[in-house]
């Protein structure tokens, strides 16, 4: 019997198998700033304020919308709109038709693979509640492979 994520399109996910894609990454949670001019999105190494950047992971994802209100809720109604999402988010690479990774923790069995893959956040950023201004944010531009990584 073949796993869900090959035989159901996102829109037909149960709410369960739909949270238990994310892969723990953390890279939708950087701050981000779009250039008004070009549209480019330009990450930063920044954390938004609830996350947890030892675990990976929201510290309130429950409720993040209340205390985060431009938190973007990942649907598949808005998943095409996300061009900003990582090449790496398992959302978007079965939304674009490709499978899983091998880290994914779907396929490997474990969590900790996207951390040992070099594939999340962990450990590498700042939280946006250490900065005096957003803007000081763009100080901690992101490095490519927060875009591109696939």
């Amino acid at each position: 019997m073949q796993p869900y994520w090959q035989t159901k399109t996102l829109a037909e996910m149960s709410p369960r198998e739909w949270e238990d894609l994310c892969d723990g990454c953390g890279l939708c949670c950087l701050i981000r700033f779009e250039d008004e001019d070009t549209g480019e999105v330009v990450p930063t190494r920044v954390h938004c304020k609830l996350f947890d950047p030892q675990a990976c992971s929201c510290s309130d994802y429950a409720n993040r919308n209340a205390q985060v209100p431009d938190c973007i809720k990942l649907t598949p109604n808005n998943i095409e709109q996300l061009g900003w999402m990582p090449k790496s988010c398992a959302y978007r690479r079965l939304h674009e038709g490709r499978p899983l990774a091998a880290w994914h923790h779907l396929i490997s069995g474990s969590r900790e693979t996207v951390h040992t893959a070099g594939v999340s956040i962990r450990g590498q950023t700042i939280s946006e509640l250490a900065l005096a201004q957003p803007e000081d944010a763009l100080d901690f531009e992101a490095p490519e492979w927060s875009l591109e990584r696939g």
